[in-house]
């Protein structure tokens, strides 16, 4: 098959989630020449596809401190200026978070991405990798219209699966292959609801309810600890309730859901239960009774698959001691939230010390093996608990401009990431409003 020629642009970015839409924005703003590559139809990664919620903008505790700013603040202004956003707090007690409409999110996204210079190629798998001595000089990209080979000086791998990296041949470690790999989640939405009767059971009897349906054997609910939450559409509610752990025929735990007959069978084994447990919602919780389910998220919910190996590796101890790095580049107060398989009380919490921050240092996002490749979003280098923490939507943001600006500036020099001193990415970041270090409200 032939690969026809795309172009060489100083900054490619894959994947346009959280991370990746916000690193093509910061290199863009920053003079590069920023390619995007996004396998959806639309922008925004699991932020649009997913969810309606940023988490970790804030601390949780008794004092909500404000951890996250820069491109994320850009993000829910312009979210404010084309609809309704709440602030909720969370069902566990992870900090507030900022409830949008995901439709609007996208276009959101569209315009920060476009208006800030970046081209986009939507509808866009990376296929391969050229590398070199451990710097990579191309990519192709599977389209409609056949292969495409793009050329990159700086590669910021925000893929959520680390593609790139791991079809460069780069280090990582496979979800499930030290620790028991994070459950995945199909979201919902419901209409029609009732919020104040639904507000007459607490959450603790919501999960009562869910117990004793699923001992009755009329209901299949693998998770009994589900959660429900108001959005800005009246009488519109989201779910965070199933819970895909394992898949006929792909043995008791999905342990690779890059695999695509694994993720296959997820995706459709999500659906499923999606629309169980709004038969459930439907038949026996308060103020669902004339509730119909309206949509289903585009894809599952992935939390975690491939962690590449970089420079330095976030750790547990690192997380809940708050640990503060002489090269951080953003900072995260959200909880280690680990989603694992069985029922009942399936997710662990575990909390940092009321009021702080871990830093995230930028060598967690330069990837060990590479000369010229970042990876940001929850693919970085991270353990599994620690990224359990750190995966947060507006800790995405975060790395993610740090990544696009670490790039755009390594571009503009010799396309080496590491000959850009941790000091000079900073300050760019600081000036651009990112936010360092924990200000005590």
């Amino acid at each position: 098959m032939t690969t026809e020629d795309f172009g060489r642009f100083d900054v490619v970015v894959v994947g346009s989630g959280a991370a990746g839409s916000s690193a093509a924005i910061a290199a863009a703003r920053s003079g590069a020449t920023t390619l995007l590559v996004e396998k959806l139809p639309f922008l925004g990664g699991n932020s649009t596809a997913v969810l309606d919620t940023f988490y970790g903008f804030y601390t949780p505790g008794d004092r909500a401190i404000k951890v996250v700013g820069g491109i994320g603040d850009d993000v829910v202004e312009g979210l404010r200026s084309i609809g309704s956003v709440l602030e909720r707090p969370n069902t566990y007690g992870a900090g507030t978070g900022i409830t949008y409409v995901a439709e609007e999110l996208k276009v959101v996204w569209e315009r920060l991405v476009a208006g800030s210079g970046v081209t986009v190629l939507l509808h866009a798998f990376v296929q391969d990798v050229g590398v070199r001595d451990g710097r990579v000089s191309d990519l192709v990209v599977a389209t409609k219209a056949g292969l495409r080979r793009v050329g990159a000086s700086v590669v910021v791998d925000a893929s959520g699966d680390a593609d790139v990296c791991h079809h460069a041949g780069f280090g990582y470690e496979m979800a499930g292959s030290i620790d028991p790999a994070q459950t995945l989640t199909t979201t919902f939405r419901m209409a029609n609801v009732d919020h104040e009767a639904r507000a007459t059971i607490s959450k603790d009897q919501l999960h009562a309810l869910m117990a004793e349906a699923a001992a009755s054997g009329d209901y299949d609910l693998p998770r009994r600890e589900g959660s429900d939450h108001i959005t800005p559409i009246p009488g519109v509610i989201a779910t965070v309730m199933t819970r895909i752990g394992h898949v006929e025929g792909a043995g008791d735990e999905v342990r690779n859901a890059t695999d695509p007959n694994i993720l296959s069978r997820a995706e459709m084994e999500g659906r499923r239960q999606a629309v169980e447990y709004a038969r459930f919602l439907v038949d026996r919780v308060p103020g669902y009774a004339n509730a119909a389910l309206v949509g289903l998220s585009s894809q599952i919910g992935l939390r975690e698959t491939r962690r590449v190996f970089g420079d330095y590796r976030l750790t547990r101890e690192d997380v809940l001691a708050a640990r503060q790095f002489d090269d951080q580049i953003g900072l995260c107060g959200a909880p280690i939230e680990d989603h694992h398989g069985g029922a009942g009380t399936g997710t662990t919490w575990q909390y940092l010390p009321d009021g702080s921050a871990v830093g995230i240092p930028l060598s967690t996002l330069i990837v060990r093996d590479g000369t010229n490749t970042l990876a940001a979003g929850r693919c970085f280098s991270a353990s599994h608990n620690a990224q359990a923490s750190v995966r947060s939507m507006a800790q995405c943001m975060a790395m993610g401009q740090a990544a696009g600006t670490a790039a755009a500036l390594a571009a503009a020099r010799s396309g080496i990431v590491r000959d850009v001193p941790a000091a000079t990415i900073r300050e760019t970041l600081r000036s651009d409003g990112a936010i360092l270090e924990v200000v005590p409200s």
